[in-house]
């Protein structure tokens, strides 16, 4: 009797020690798993958290960045382009101020036409067509109290090796550069993207979001709201944190 209450316990303090250790097993797997999630979330360029915003990635400005961006502060920005009607709102907010809306930021954006074209470039290389003299589609705003910025312009284009986006270029009141980032539209059988069907051009060799070679790395925190339809017109949202 006396080797059956200590085996007894012995299978209980067996038991005892493979439930912990299954637990810790669970947890760690937990944390990995928690781990794995945040940094796919802000995988983005090189995004940063702080408080409870994340800072807007930072993406290449080229090749096609506005030459001389004050020269062009306007709402407006469609000039002779024809497509559907976009109103983009950007929101700018404060990181290092617990992301409080910043308010007096310049906001410059810029984005290529119904056919994939740039104004300010083109007659040779990867734009054929040369619209050097011209600036549509490019446009400066100061942010108001609650950090907004409004553009009125078209739903942009595509061409060769990348998805649909637009550039933005932050500044602070002093005109000291802040974030250079860009914009990417939401994909699917219900997007806006695909009720504009890459206008003439269509989808044939069109390249998603993950095969990008600006947002393959993430693009949660550059990915717009869009709503709206071809007859009255998008509006498209985002908010992008900087450190100001």
């Amino acid at each position: 009797m006396k080797f059956s209450i200590l085996n007894l316990k012995d299978m209980e303090r067996k038991n005892f020690l493979k439930s912990l250790l299954l637990s810790a097993a669970s947890t760690s797997v937990l944390v990995q798993a928690c781990k794995k999630d945040s940094e796919t979330t802000s995988a983005s360029g090189s995004s940063s958290s702080s408080g409870t915003c994340s800072e807007a990635p930072t993406e290449t400005e080229g090749p096609y960045p506005t030459k001389t961006p004050a020269s062009y502060v306007r709402s407006d920005i469609r000039d002779d382009r024809t497509g559907y009607k976009l109103t983009i709102k950007i929101t700018v907010t404060n990181k290092n101020s617990n992301c409080a809306a910043l308010s007096g930021a310049l906001v410059d954006i810029w984005h290529c036409d119904a056919e994939g074209n740039y104004s300010e470039y083109g007659g040779s290389g990867s734009q054929s067509t040369n619209y050097q003299t011209v600036h549509f589609l490019r446009g400066r705003q100061t942010t108001d109290s609650n950090g907004l910025a409004s553009f009125t312009s078209i739903f942009p284009g595509w061409y060769t090796g990348r998805a649909t986006h637009i550039h933005v270029h932050i500044y602070n009141a002093a005109g000291t550069s802040l974030k250079v980032t860009q914009i990417a539209f939401p994909e699917g059988s219900d997007s806006a993207l695909v009720a504009v069907g890459g206008y003439k051009k269509g989808f044939s060799g069109y390249i998603y979001n993950t095969d990008d070679n600006v947002f393959s790395d993430g693009y949660s925190l550059e990915l717009a709201t869009i709503t709206g339809n071809t007859t009255d017109g998008f509006v498209l949202n985002i908010s992008f944190a900087v450190a100001a």
